[in-house]
């Protein structure tokens, strides 16, 4: 193994790089530490949904992209407006989900189940009418079927843009099968278990779409957001501008978002594959 002063350095890098990314994904001011990959999970290790929900530039990318495409349904939209503290909070929410992946996916098979069954507990209180007089359950199958393959879609997207190998078309569906338990668990319905089922389901929801100011102020909201720590706003930029060119056009559009001429586009996704190789370089053993 090298040592010496260059190995000191990359050593030093490698800590502070691991400190910033566990300072994103787990809240520290209350004790929160970074998931442990457990044997007994509900997904076997090496799987589809471990590979690709354990890459860390996929995984926020492809979360902000799905956030965007979920609050294009305007009850989504308004169960988070009247019943989250989103607007001043926007991290903690990013965390909390990201947080409840990470353990169903990774965590104890009964850690897994407990966070499943609080997420229920949560929505089976949410209630409310959108802004055309609609009214609208957070517990709605429906509604919980439109987050469910928003994420899956951005996730796998994410990853096969920015992952280390992308997935065959078999293990894309393998990805959706594995997806599917937690979504049912959750009482979604229908839950697509492979990516031409989830692409149907886009395709038959996609009518139910709306965008409006409010849609348009959380976009703002998420795109604009500036981390804390100064060192960290290039990385924020890089990932939103990722998220935003994951997007399917229409998607896109509907948001209000420029589509990032052909030009431009190799070069967010050259800094998006660039953040992603140096995020594995610093976990890497």
């Amino acid at each position: 193994m090298a040592s010496g002063p260059a190995a000191a350095i990359r050593h030093r890098a490698k800590r502070g790089i691991i400190r910033q990314v566990r300072a994103l994904f787990n809240d520290q001011a209350r004790g929160e530490r970074p998931v442990q990959r457990s044997s007994d999970a509900l997904f076997a290790p090496g799987s589809p949904i471990q590979r690709v929900h354990g890459d860390v530039t996929s995984m926020m990318v492809g979360g902000v992209a799905a956030l965007l495409l979920q609050m294009l349904h305007p009850a989504v939209l308004a169960g988070v407006w009247d019943h989250s503290n989103f607007r001043t909070d926007m991290l903690g929410r990013l965390r909390r989900t990201a947080r409840f992946i990470a353990v169903t996916t990774y965590g104890q098979r009964d850690q897994a189940v407990a966070a499943i069954e609080k997420v229920r507990a949560v929505h089976a209180h949410i209630a409310g009418i959108t802004t055309d007089g609609t009214p609208y359950r957070a517990d709605d199958p429906h509604l919980l079927a439109w987050v469910h393959v928003s994420e899956a879609l951005s996730f796998l997207d994410g990853w096969q843009r920015y992952g280390s190998r992308p997935l065959t078309a078999v293990e894309e569906d393998h990805y959706f099968a594995d997806f599917a338990t937690i979504a049912a668990a959750l009482g979604a319905d229908p839950v697509p278990r492979s990516r031409s089922e989830a692409m149907a389901l886009i395709t038959t929801l996609r009518p139910e779409l709306h965008a409006d100011d409010r849609t348009w102020e959380v976009a703002r909201i998420v795109l604009g957001h500036r981390p804390d720590n100064m060192l960290a706003i290039p990385v924020q930029a890089v990932t939103m501008q990722a998220a935003v060119d994951l997007l399917p056009d229409w998607a896109r559009a509907m948001h209000g978002l420029p589509t990032p001429p052909a030009i431009v586009r190799p070069l967010v996704r050259t800094g998006a594959m660039g953040l992603a190789r140096t995020l594995r370089w610093a976990f890497a053993d």
